[in-house]
């Protein structure tokens, strides 16, 4: 084979092994505020979910030894992270939003002033299921390697689907996003279901942060996320609050990622730090593209215009 074509070839396979890997920490992130959201509660603050998420883990990781009981902790941590917002947002004349800023400040600052003794110890990594082992390419290999986490995102975001349209809590969830005042006459619990919901969300938050110490990059420090919990919440406006969306969108914006990377690996190197704008462009592209005035904000909760 050509080695140009060798090197296309190569592109594909680095970008979608990056799909994945960058997608993985979205993923988790889109579907816990897709889960919050669809209650008629907006979270910003799952940026510090997300950082408390990968310190915690990473740290307990180091300490215990165990990849797998700093994932569990992680995600305890978001859900801690979550019940105090919910909290906070069930008091008068709170705003979701205000309440969202001042976590996120708050995570983050307690991560970095916590997190500061694990900056240097390297703690074990999660585990990955290979499937690059038909190529020789070291490349080839490292790009196919399938992170146990993502699997699971694989397989709860169509289950979060079904859990909107057939469970029981699923229709108590989207009853109370879509209107108070229905869910209140049909005698459901408002503040319940939407902490629980808030909580929930906030642990897969914290799940995706374990991926981001545990497993790619693989290390804590206090420039891990980049604002990744924020643009999880703005890909969940883009998947129109559809987990089965969420799952496409993180992987298109994992891909765009790992773009630039790509490229670079086959010796393109111009135009190198556009190439990592792509996920960006390729957004804000996206949305213009797909709104309209009959489709803006299409499959959003009732309830979120009243934020």
């Amino acid at each position: 084979m050509p080695e140009s074509d060798m090197g296309i070839i190569g592109v594909i396979i680095a970008v979608l092994g990056g799909a994945i890997r960058i997608g993985t920490p979205f993923l988790f992130v889109s579907l816990g505020e897709c889960l919050t959201e669809k209650s008629g509660r907006i979270n910003l603050g799952l940026e510090a979910n997300l950082v408390m998420g990968a310190m915690s883990g990473y740290g307990v990781a180091y300490l215990s030894g165990s990849a797998w009981l700093g994932v569990l902790v992680a995600g305890l941590t978001g859900t801690v992270l979550g019940l105090i917002h919910a909290m906070l947002c069930q008091q008068n004349r709170v705003n979701d939003i205000a309440v969202g800023i001042a976590m996120m400040l708050f995570g983050t600052g307690l991560a970095f002033f916590l997190g500061k003794p694990f900056i240097q110890p390297v703690a074990p990594r999660l585990p990955s299921l290979s499937l690059g082992t038909w190529s020789e390419s070291p490349v080839v290999q490292a790009a196919l390697e399938i992170n146990v986490l993502f699997i699971i995102g694989l397989i709860l975001a169509p289950l979060m689907a079904w859990f909107f349209k057939n469970a029981k809590w699923g229709l108590f969830v989207r009853t109370v996003g879509e209107s108070r005042d229905a869910a209140l006459a049909m005698g459901i619990n408002v503040n319940l279901v939407r902490m629980y919901s808030t909580m929930a969300g906030g642990f897969l938050a914290g799940i995706g942060g374990s991926f981001l110490s545990l497993y790619y990059p693989g290390s804590w420090n206090e420039g891990l996320s980049s604002g990744q919990g924020l643009m999880a919440v703005a890909l969940v406006i883009f998947a129109r609050w559809n987990p089965m969306y969420c799952l496409y969108a993180s992987l298109l914006f994992g891909g765009a990622s790992a773009l630039g990377p790509a490229l670079q690996s086959v010796g393109i190197t111009q135009g190198y730090y556009l190439f990592n704008a792509a996920p960006y462009v390729l957004t804000l592209a996206i949305m213009v593209i797909t709104s309209s005035k009959k489709q803006r904000f299409a499959g959003m909760p009732g309830e979120m215009s009243n934020i």
